[in-house]
């Protein structure tokens, strides 16, 4: 990966501006800061979205990184990891409770029935949906993956308390549940 920001890696490429490749290399260095000068950030680290969000970058960019072995971005291994706890589950649900689009979902899960994690079986009660289940190769995957994730979280949060980790993830989860 070239040598970029975990933030700019999640980005989606954007068309350079008119107005930016106008300007000469010069100008645009000019109104740069110095590196040794010292940025003022104390107001953005008052607020909960922006610490959300370095926080939320520092882990990813430790997943990505981890997570490369297995070919998984977050997105794949939260919705392999709801498929391995919940067998059955149907898209509708997996949308649900991960806040995901149906339309970004059908390619995700087309992906991974291609590389044969998962498989599509007749819903038992609704004609109309198709449950997910992991295959066997799903299972060994998700599992791997499962220990790894687990191990770098271990690694991202060593700096607080089992106790400290706890607070944080009920405070989020009350922010974004409510």
């Amino acid at each position: 990966m070239p040598e970029t920001s975990t933030a700019n890696a999640l980005r989606r490429p954007r068309a350079t501006s008119k107005t930016a490749a106008a300007l000469p290399v010069a100008a645009t260095l000019d109104n740069a800061a110095s590196p040794a000068t010292e940025i003022d950030t104390s107001y953005l680290e008052t607020l909960l979205g922006y610490n959300a969000r370095r926080a939320a970058l520092a882990v990813i960019a430790v997943f990505l990184r981890r997570m490369e072995p297995y070919g998984l971005r977050p997105v794949d291994f939260s919705v392999l990891s709801v498929v391995a706890h919940n067998p059955g589950v149907t898209s509708r649900q997996i949308c649900a409770a991960l806040d995901i689009l149906p339309p970004n979902l059908v390619g995700m899960v087309k992906s991974l029935h291609k590389r044969g994690l998962i498989a599509r079986k007749p819903h038992p009660t609704d004609r109309r949906a198709q449950g997910l289940h992991l295959t066997a190769a799903g299972r060994r995957l998700h599992d791997e993956a499962q220990a790894t994730a687990t191990a770098l979280e271990h690694s991202v949060t060593d700096r607080i308390s089992p106790e400290e980790l706890q607070t944080l993830i009920t405070l989020l989860r009350k922010v974004y549940r409510s």
